[in-house]
């Protein structure tokens, strides 16, 4: 029987996704690992690859369709000694569904089982695998039986033989797959305040165009209302002063010129930021729950703002980096996020974030806490202003104002303080980064 092919779930917070473009048509013969075409989540546009070989029998959801749900039905493909006549036995993808009959909830909750090409095993049993696994499995004299498949509805896949060992015991039935804890719902966020109608009521004599929200705006919308609805913020502000950092960055670069790297500030903050975390690694942890989770690296994410949104891609094993390495690499995370190509695990994970607005000339600001990190730092722009010298003399300076904000569950008022001065330190002796 021919193989529906679902729409993946390319992140594991992933419901649904906009299928923007296919790299093949209906009659293109696929490989394993071949690229098919191109999703785009509420994060990024990433490359779905096929998982077996055979022909694209019928493409079902065509490209630039939007909100596709995970594991619905995008295309057919067909296998060796199949045609496009046989498609018509095969399920139609979710939206054909609509038209039929409400089922009940426990009949809608439950998968609906595909007919798969099957090989009788020993006992009588039937095992589901693809034509190309079939033939893998005896090439290298595998039991099918004792194979657990990885493809949809459990279907043996060449990569679940390929990776096989002989003389296996015979697989256990999969245990049914639960659906992960879903991420906050965008319509319960952009549902707090006013309605839509209220809104637009008291707007209807006043001109105004209505901007559609995209993926990631929802996303953003929902992951930061329920930030600061649920995470106990308190902040910690500091004035640190630059002079010293922008002296000694000024004679690294000239000593860099030749290697083509230039340091900026933010990869000093970065540096300093990474070192803090280990000084204080109480405050190297995240929320999880019913516990906090403490690290051992320093994980650290930086705010990077894109078209119609932003990414925090995580630089890990920070402390460990040189200056110039962590330059390199936050300018290729910082390129590929504005392309939106980055992956999830380059944007997911670290226990500290930073959020730089001092080149957009803002002095201060409070930023808000990407859960489940317990502390993001809100960096302002370095200003020259009058200063009290060492020995009571009045000088100018650059001052930099950079506000802590905090998860109290996480983070008590001492722990912040002490944190908060540790970047201080290190960013006004920054020397000392480097030893």
């Amino acid at each position: 029987m021919p193989t529906e092919i679902l729409m993946p779930a390319l992140s594991p917070t992933m419901e649904e996704g906009t299928l923007a473009k296919w790299l093949v048509k209906e009659g293109d013969t696929v490989s394993s690992g071949d690229v098919m075409a191109e999703i785009e989540t509420d994060k990024a546009t990433m490359e779905f690859e096929a998982v077996d070989e055979g022909v694209i029998g019928k493409i079902v959801v065509p490209e630039g369709t939007e909100g596709v749900k995970v594991n619905d039905v995008i295309a057919i493909l067909l296998e060796e000694g199949e045609s496009a006549d046989d498609i018509g036995s095969t399920p139609d993808a979710a939206p054909a569904a609509k038209a039929e009959p409400a089922a009940s909830k426990e009949e809608a909750a439950a998968p609906k089982a595909t007919p798969a090409p099957a090989a009788p095993a020993k006992d009588g049993t039937r095992v589901f695998a693809t034509p190309l696994a079939r033939r893998i499995a005896a090439d290298k004299g595998l039991d099918l039986t004792a194979i657990a498949g990885s493809g949809p509805h459990g279907r043996i896949i060449k990569a679940d033989v390929e990776k096989a060992q002989p003389g296996a015991k015979p697989a256990a039935a999969p245990a049914a797959k639960t659906d992960a804890p879903a991420a906050a719902a965008p319509a319960a966020a952009m549902a707090t305040g006013p309605s839509t109608d209220a809104v637009l009521k008291t707007y209807a004599d006043r001109p105004f165009a209505e901007v559609k929200l995209d993926g990631m705006r929802k996303t953003i919308a929902a992951r930061l209302t329920e930030a600061k609805q649920s995470v106990p913020h308190f902040y910690l502000r500091r004035d640190i002063m630059l002079d010293d950092l922008l002296k000694f960055r000024g004679q690294l670069n000239k000593q860099l010129e030749a290697r083509g790297v230039k340091l900026s500030v933010n990869d000093f903050i970065i540096k300093a930021c990474a070192l803090a975390l280990q000084q204080v690694p109480e405050a190297n942890a995240v929320w999880a729950g019913d516990r906090t989770l403490q690290f051992e690296k320093s994980d650290v994410a930086v705010a990077v703002a894109i078209e119609g949104g932003l990414f925090t891609p995580v630089l890990k094993d920070a402390e460990m980096k040189s200056l110039s390495a962590l330059s390199a690499e936050m300018k290729d995370l910082a390129a590929r996020a504005r392309d939106r190509k980055l992956a999830p695990h380059e944007y997911q994970g670290g226990s500290f974030a930073i959020s730089n607005l001092g080149m957009f000339g803002i002095d201060n600001f409070d930023a808000i806490i990407n859960p489940p990190h317990a502390a993001i730092l809100a960096v302002g722009a370095g200003v020259k202003k009058p200063i009290v010298g060492k020995d009571g003399e009045l000088a100018i300076g650059t001052v930099m104002s950079v506000t802590l904000s905090v998860d109290h569950r996480v983070i008590d008022g001492a722990l912040g303080a002490n944190l908060l001065q540790a970047i201080k330190d290190n960013l006004e002796n920054p020397m000392t980064m480097l030893a």
